[in-house]
């Protein structure tokens, strides 16, 4: 038995990686299982000729550089969403405990769906959710995955950039004292070429994911200054009924802003109404990470599932507490008022509020070239699975992304409708559905059967996932028939 093969079934077999509590030994169906690992090349991984005798550098041999810390930067950055701005609004619709457990509740599927993923990746020795898909239904399934990775992951950096396109202006002419509409260098639609040319476009010519870690840092520490920033206020502002209305509107004494005045300072528990069956799909998307995961592992410094899932469960732990704790404060400060933009209930002349726009713009920033990486990756095993690394295709495909993502920002400023629905179809078929049909195909019926109780578990898992789609789908349509805003974010 070569080393190499017995260092693959380390995943899950006699290595020491378990299946429900029991050891597996490399014999007879399982052999077949693993036979054609090598056959899976990565055109990101280093492509040199290998030395005279050896074999070439596959995908399970490459060794990952990056640290622990820097993939839990890396895959938090890939969680956190410009839909942290509309929790609170959820929470206003749910109540506080109610909102909390469904929180947890999502956020416990998710680690469950990367558990999934990682559990198919050991049995075939695969880290590349397009190939995953592959193997599961064949070449079909490799398209439909990059397809919705594509979609989902430019829903995303769309989103993003539009953010930059409103906010960046209002933010830079606060700060000069300038009308938005004064200065040529204050139009949005030029400010995201700018910021597409100097910030994003160097980072996602980075050859390895791993590299960002140092920016995802950073983008996640503007994220912590705008959940304390909401703490603070919280406490700054207190609740604005002890004040006579009339008097506030005419005075409006210590700033506070006029939209967050409350006729009731009464938190709610838990509470039951129309909007809370459109914000529940919203907080179901709130952990949406699957397509970095595999690209984060396979950078992975020692990687093994087991490492891999503790990656997960400490960014999904800690994103719940961010979340958690931005809803709750936010709620608080605003109750039953607040908007699905909390950002847009401070002051705007606020300093610190200024701030805080300006670090959560950076934090978008730095994000996008995060979820650009698994685009690329879905088209280069689309397009060039046998293509050995190549800088000038690395370069061609991030800018060509770049360019076609302005010019959808640009050019189409009603878009958000259609991101709702590629949202509502791709992130539930990410997180719920292509994950429990690998494991329902690829995991051998040798291992788990398929009464067994995990395969049970991953079916019902996907049938939830059709259940979200088409809550998401039945809400969004019955929006546009009312005519209604939607809350928006990733």
């Amino acid at each position: 038995m070569e080393p190499s093969l017995r260092m693959l079934w380390g995943e899950l077999g006699a290595q020491g990686d378990k299946v429900r509590g029991q050891d597996y030994p490399l014999t007879g169906p399982y052999v077949s299982a693993f036979s054609s690992y090598r056959q899976e090349r990565e055109g990101f991984l280093p492509s040199h000729p290998p030395a005279p005798g050896r074999k070439p550098i596959e995908f399970m041999d490459f060794e990952g550089k990056t640290s622990f810390g820097m993939s839990v930067f890396n895959l938090s950055n890939a969680i956190m969403g410009s839909g942290i701005l509309g929790l609170a609004y959820a929470m206003a619709h749910t109540g506080i405990l109610f909102f909390l457990a469904l929180l947890l509740c999502i956020a416990l599927l998710s680690s469950y769906s990367i558990h999934l993923l990682l559990t198919c990746a050991g049995v075939v020795g695969i880290r590349a959710y397009e190939q995953l898909g592959q193997r599961a239904l064949g070449p079909v399934g490799k398209v439909v995955v990059a397809a919705v990775i594509c979609l989902h992951n430019v829903g995303a950096m769309s989103s993003y950039l539009f953010i930059i396109k409103s906010e960046l202006p209002l933010v830079i002419g606060t700060f000069l004292d300038m009308d938005p509409e004064g200065g040529w260098f204050l139009k949005g639609n030029l400010l995201i070429i700018i910021v597409s040319v100097l910030i994003i476009l160097p980072l996602a010519l980075m050859r390895h994911l791993g590299y960002l870690g140092y920016t995802s840092g950073l983008s996640l520490t503007c994220m912590l200054f705008f959940l304390i920033s909401v703490i603070y206020k919280k406490f700054q502002l207190g609740c604005a009924v002890s004040f006579n209305e009339t008097a506030v509107d005419s005075k409006n004494p210590s700033g506070l802003p006029i939209q967050g005045l409350n006729r009731s300072c009464e938190a709610q528990m838990f509470t039951v109404d129309s909007q809370m069956f459109y914000t529940v799909p919203i907080m179901a998307f709130a952990f949406v990470c699957h397509p970095e995961v595999l690209p984060i592992y396979t950078e992975l410094c020692r990687p093994s599932k087991h490492r891999m899932q503790a990656v997960a469960n400490v960014s999904i732990g800690a994103m719940f507490c961010m979340y958690g704790l931005t809803a709750t404060f936010g709620y608080l400060t605003f109750y039953n008022s607040v908007e699905a933009e909390m950002l847009h209930m401070y002051s705007q002349q606020d300093l610190l509020i200024l701030c805080v726009r300006l670090a959560v713009l950076l934090a978008v920033t730095l994000t996008v070239p995060v979820v650009l990486f698994p685009i690329r990756r879905a088209l280069q095993q689309l397009l060039f699975p046998s293509r050995d690394f190549s800088w000038p295709r690395h370069v061609a495909i991030a800018l060509i992304l770049l360019v076609l993502v302005n010019v959808l920002v640009i050019c189409v400023p009603t878009i958000r409708d259609i991101f709702g629905v590629i949202g509502s179809t791709s992130a539930p078929s990410l997180i719920f559905i292509l994950p429990s049909i690998f494991y329902l195909r690829i995991v051998p019926s040798e291992v788990e059967p398929l009464y067994s109780w995990p395969k049970i578990q991953a079916l019902c898992f996907g049938l939830l996932g059709v259940l979200f789609m088409a809550i998401s789908l039945g809400f969004m349509f019955a929006n546009w028939a009312t005519g209604q805003s939607q809350v928006s974010g990733h």
